[in-house]
């Protein structure tokens, strides 16, 4: 198998046994969630940033080591800490990533599955139609740090290509800091509250007929600008291990053919 697709199969499978169990229970399932899910999300949404604050000094451990690497030598402990931060990071990102690709093979057959029903059969499915926007934004926003890892981002650095590689190091470790997280932490500042509202009512469709996860749509934004987050600290910690000197940890097979 490869990245992420024992995430989704688990997400699969983990729908099927709700929608069983709340067939056999009558609508107990979706009872309880509408009561108990608005408290429980909110608890989470506490406690993860209470973490998020916690772990926040680490955001900028690469920038210090990568300015002091450059010019004195540090402990190798340092680097064993880098190197693992950056495995870590890269599995969850490659892991979020590999199970979103699914929705681009989702998006073409629900798409073409809306258009026979429309035009041979005169039929429209709102929940299908809105699939689609479902699946185009969890695609984009949950593989963004995928392809961040990859290197599939446009740059607009044109002189970036020819730089050495220490060159290179500078550019994404303060592109990363000025640039990357930044935007990134308004982002996740920004959508938190939108989402928090959200889960407060268990946000549906406008549509009758449409489907009710809109809280969960809206989820992706803030989960999108952490995963950008981490993913531009493990690429800050390669450019910090690079201007010292360190070998870094190598980029899967799959990967290091699309760099």
């Amino acid at each position: 198998m490869r990245d992420g697709d024992r995430l989704i199969l688990a997400c699969l499978g983990l729908s099927l046994v709700l929608v069983l169990l709340d067939g056999i229970t009558g609508g107990g399932v979706a009872g309880w969630s509408q009561e108990n899910l608005p408290g429980i999300a909110h608890m989470i949404g506490l406690w993860a940033g209470r973490i998020g604050l916690v772990l926040a000094p680490l955001v900028f451990l690469p920038l210090i080591t990568g300015i002091l690497g450059r010019f004195i030598k540090m402990r190798g402990l340092v680097w064993t800490l880098h190197e693992r931060l950056i495995r870590l990071i890269e599995t969850v990102t490659r892991s979020i990533g590999g199970a979103a690709r699914w929705f681009a093979l989702g998006l073409v057959v629900v798409t073409a599955l809306i258009v026979v029903q429309r035009y041979v059969f005169g039929f429209a499915s709102t929940k299908l139609q809105e699939s689609v926007i479902y699946m185009h934004a969890l695609l984009f926003l949950l593989a963004s740090a995928s392809a961040l890892l990859s290197g599939g981002h446009v740059r607009v650095d044109v002189f970036y290509s020819k730089a050495s590689d220490k060159a290179k190091a500078w550019i994404d470790l303060f592109g990363t800091y000025l640039a990357l997280i930044p935007m990134s932490a308004l982002i996740l500042w920004s959508s938190t509250g939108y989402m928090a509202s959200a889960w407060r009512i268990l946000e549906r469709s406008r549509e009758s007929d449409g489907l009710p996860f809109v809280f969960l749509l809206k989820t992706s934004i803030p989960l999108f600008a952490i995963l950008m987050i981490i993913q531009g600290v493990a690429m800050a910690a390669r450019a910090a291990m690079t201007l010292a000197d360190q070998k870094t940890p190598e980029l899967p097979a799959s990967l290091e053919a699309d760099v």
